[in-house]
């Protein structure tokens, strides 16, 4: 929502002829500040408040992780201290790497991210305040309240301005350094999570997907030849676009039978219960459980006639109506063996297939030399290679994509986002204009829209006031989804590159259109009159109200900040959607269960370019007007808070890039970086200060060459696993443990192991390693004596090493997967799919128990875990079924 403010507020005051740009031009008043902190801090306030109030009261809703059966025992957090306030004690007692081991590693670096930009906002108030606030504030320009201590009241000596470009060299210093350390604690933390026994135990680690691969190469006996007894199993996907046509026809139609089922059973308990209510003894008739195998039907034949059972017309309007049960009994005996035979010739008979190979290796480190090998002589040919993928991330249409559509796909994707970037302001403008539209009556040439001024005044109020917002809210809605689509039809493999994309497609869209097209439209729209009149002036005028324009991203900060922070608390739209639209729209026990169990996940490929974005804006105008870093800080470290607390109680995530979102969420920063020296180079050029003029080139150049160098000796390591961990693993597994690894089943319950530590189950406050260290996981002593806070800050290819970073990831715990399971691991899902089990209530007539017996014959149905109440509300047995019901399946950790 505040994007889309802020969108209204950047564009709509465009249209005012006499104050283009006023919005985030005009002197920035401390009582204009406080116009805009007072209802942002209400609607702090009051989201707080209801956040307090309901969150003990509705647990599902703001605690799941603490309880939901869906989870495992180590994926789940501790639960919450009694009281209102309790919750903040158990939040701060948890380290942020609990993320990293019971919920996700993405997590564990998106709360990483805001705690390191929080910092770089931090130092620069640090490093720029003291300094540049006096130098501004007695610049001689004239200027007034908060545009007193900014870059544009400096004009009576160029020698301050070496104030500002030594400030920029400390500051964009010190961004870099933080940077290279934070890569540096990427790639150690990644290489210790994916040599961990839990990660390296899973099947996706150790296999490859090879696209792009030749026909003469989608040959079993070839593949093996290729890696020879190196080679463990082997998937070639084939076509099957008729069996995931008929697979889907018969989920439908046992969707459709349950459905069905449970309305007969509806219809005939609301006939028992009226029945009851006139005096009848409902238990007059004998019960059907003595008789479930009589004619199908017959129990229900006591309470309704046979016109009242649930029917469908096979076509609309003019189809033949039909009782649904029975037709769906009938379709589905003969899908459901037509289905199993073409499953069975998919996989050992001789179907047609696609450009994909999955090869799994018996262990990680031939897998990662298959990896990072060149597979085939011909350009393009058996790539892009992909691994650490589960057979949930594949988007199995992509597979069939050869080489030389792939490369149209991403010139013609790509190329669509460009220009949707670039054009994005066309549709934003128009919305805008509908702001001002009884204005646009009165201009010459458009008098033909003057009916508007005759239609009644409430529906031109909605005209001008809601339908702008709504159409922008819907409009920035779609981006996302419009992006995400872009990605999948450049012919990505798996979801997880595709969030990659998303995500540098979505910084772009955001530096562009939010900051850039912002900034400079507002500066150059202030000037533009006073230009007009006197073009000699035009260098002054910019160099005025450039820094100007960071008024606007002091409110936005405070906008993003109060309000995002308080909203992701309260989650208004799910408490909403759970609690209002579930009882309406949840009419089965299945919808209930799953309402219930699903957890809401993050995008990370939209949420971290909108963080990204502020970083890059606080960076930005870090030299120019200093005061944003203050309330930059203030803002990121809201964003923590409220995602500290949702990822430790609250969400999910589906997706897994393996902390590569962090990855291109330091190297977005540096776009900062550069649009400060640009900036600052621009303004003295503009001011003829040559001296810092040369010294900002200088430095721009440098740390263009710094950063080529760190990406060419880091970009490797980003990707690949080096040969050289595999002995240092084994040898510091050999030291710290004692005894054998715990083994455990991939798909059956995950109980409580011993090697998934569980820091801060018992009072929160020991530390991960602490905690492993008490559970025997790491028998030898620390690689390091506990370094000071600088030491450690400042030394991290030291203190933040491989054998360090291993200590904060699961060391103890080893999957094991059945035969059954590994053999069909990465077959695609229509050639493992099996009939849906079907869940209907019980009722105290037997229909169920009947309908189980019937039903049964065709396909697996079940009435456990699932009642009528005594309002004839069906109700599904949370604390009977511990949470799991008949349709629960164990997760398989791929």
């Amino acid at each position: 929502m505040a994007s889309v403010l802020h969108a209204l507020v950047a564009r709509v005051d465009e249209n005012d002829d006499e104050n283009v740009g006023s919005a985030r031009t005009a002197p920035a008043s401390l009582s204009g500040l406080v116009t805009t902190l007072v209802p942002t801090l209400l609607t702090f306030a009051v989201f707080t408040a209801l956040f307090l109030v309901l969150r003990p009261r509705v647990a599902r809703q703001y605690a799941p992780r603490t309880y939901l059966g869906s989870l495992g025992e180590f994926e789940r957090t501790p639960k919450q201290s009694p009281g209102m306030f309790g919750w903040l004690k158990d939040m701060y007692n948890l380290p942020d790497t609990f993320v990293l081991q019971h919920n996700s590693l993405d997590g564990y670096f998106l709360l990483r991210y805001l705690k390191i930009a929080t910092i770089i906002c931090f130092v620069g108030c640090l490093i720029t305040f003291p300094v540049l606030f006096p130098i501004n504030a007695t610049g001689g320009g004239g200027q007034k309240q908060l545009d007193l201590i900014s870059f544009s009241n400096v004009t009576n000596t160029k020698n301050r301005y070496y104030a500002h470009t030594f400030c920029a060299w400390i500051f964009i210093g010190f961004v870099f350094f933080m940077i290279t350390r934070e890569s540096l604690y990427y790639i150690n933390l990644r290489q210790a999570y994916l040599l961990s026994p839990l990660y390296a135990s899973r099947i996706s680690s150790r296999t490859v997907l090879f696209s792009s691969v030749p026909d003469n190469y989608l040959n079993e006996q070839r593949i093996r030849t290729m890696f020879g007894d190196k080679l463990k199993n082997l998937w070639i996907p084939t076509d099957v676009k008729d069996l995931e046509e008929k697979v889907k026809e018969r989920d439908k139609v046992s969707l459709k039978l349950e459905g069905a089922e449970i309305k007969l059973i509806e219809l005939a308990n609301q006939a028992r219960l009226k029945s009851a209510k006139k005096g009848h003894s409902p238990d007059a008739a004998p019960r059907i459980e003595n008789d479930v195998e009589a004619e199908p039907g017959a129990a229900a034949a006591r309470w309704i006639k046979p016109k009242q059972r649930p029917t469908h017309r096979l076509k609309p309007i003019i189809g033949k109506k039909v009782d649904t049960i029975n037709w769906s009994r009938t379709e589905l005996e003969r899908l459901i063996p037509e289905i199993r035979e073409e499953q069975h010739l998919h996989r050992v008979g001789d179907p047609k297939f696609i450009n994909s190979v999955f090869v799994e290796f018996y262990n990680q480190t031939e897998a990662q030399a298959a990896y990072q090998m060149v597979a085939h002589h011909q350009p393009l040919h058996m790539a892009p290679r992909t691994i650490g993928f589960t057979p949930g991330e594949i988007i199995w249409s992509n597979l069939r994509i050869r080489w030389w559509e792939r490369v149209i796909r991403n010139i013609s994707t790509i190329a669509a986002v460009c220009v949707t970037i670039i054009f994005w302001s066309i549709p934003v403008a128009f919305i805008g204009t509908l702001s001002n539209i009884t204005s646009l009556t009165k201009q010459k040439g458009l008098e033909w829209l003057g009916f508007i001024n005759d239609v009644p005044s409430w529906i031109r109020g909605v005209i001008t006031g809601l339908l702008p917002v709504i159409l922008m809210a819907v409009l920035f809605a779609l981006l996302p989804i419009y992006l995400r689509l872009m990605a999948r039809l450049g012919g990505l493999p798996t979801l997880s590159t595709v969030e990659l994309r998303t995500q540098n497609f979505y910084f772009w869209f955001q530096v562009i259109q939010v900051f850039l097209v912002t900034t400079l439209t507002s500066a150059a729209s202030a000037s533009f009159s006073s230009i007009f009149k006197d073009p000699s002036s035009a260098t002054t005028l910019l160099a005025e109200n450039i820094p100007k324009a960071s008024n606007f991203y002091i409110s936005y900060f405070i906008l993003q900040g109060l309000t995002f922070s308080s909203g992701a608390l309260l989650q208004l739209v799910g408490l909403i959607l759970g609690k209002v639209l579930g009882k309406v729209l949840d009419t089965s026990p299945r919808k209930m269960y799953t309402r219930w169990s699903t957890l809401s996940s993050l995008g990370w490929g939209t949420i971290f370019p909108i963080i990204s974005n502020l970083t890059v804006i606080s960076i930005t105008y870090s030299c120019i007007a200093p005061l944003v870093l203050g309330f930059a800080t203030l803002g990121l470290y809201l964003f923590y808070f409220a995602y500290r607390y949702n990822l430790l109680f609250v969400n999910s995530s589906n997706i897994d890039t393996k902390g590569l979102v962090y990855v291109q969420a330091l190297q977005h920063t540096t776009v900062g970086c550069y649009l400060s020296c640009l900036c600052l180079i621009g303004l003295f050029a503009i001011r003829t200060a040559i001296g810092p003029l040369i010294l900002m080139i200088v430095f721009l150049i440098f740390i263009i060459l710094y950063h080529v160098s760190l990406t060419a000796a880091i970009g490797p390591l980003l990707y690949y696993l080096p040969k050289s961990l595999e002995a240092e693993e084994e040898a510091l597994m050999a030291a710290d443990r004692g005894n054998s690894p715990t083994v455990l089943e991939a798909t059956p319950e995950p109980k409580k192991q011993s090697g998934v530590r569980e820091a801060g189950t018992s009072n929160g406050t020991s530390s991960p390693g602490d905690a492993a260290n008490e559970k025997g996981a790491f028998a030898s002593p620390p690689p390091h004596q506990k370094p000071g806070m600088l030491a450690k800050f400042l030394r991290p290819d030291k203190y933040t090493d491989y054998a360090t970073m291993r200590r904060l990831v699961p060391m103890e715990l080893e999957l094991g997967y059945t035969p059954e399971v590994e053999k069909n691991a990465y077959y695609n899902p229509a050639v493992k799919s099996e009939p849906p089990l079907l869940w209907i209530p019980r009722d105290e007539m037997g229909i169920s128990r009947q309908e189980v017996s019937h039903t049964g014959k065709v396909l697996p149905i079940t009435d456990e875990g699932a009642h009528f109440d005594e309002k004839g509300k069906i109700v599904w047995d949370l604390e009977g079924t511990n949470g799991r019901p008949p349709i629960w399946e164990a997760k398989t950790y791929y």
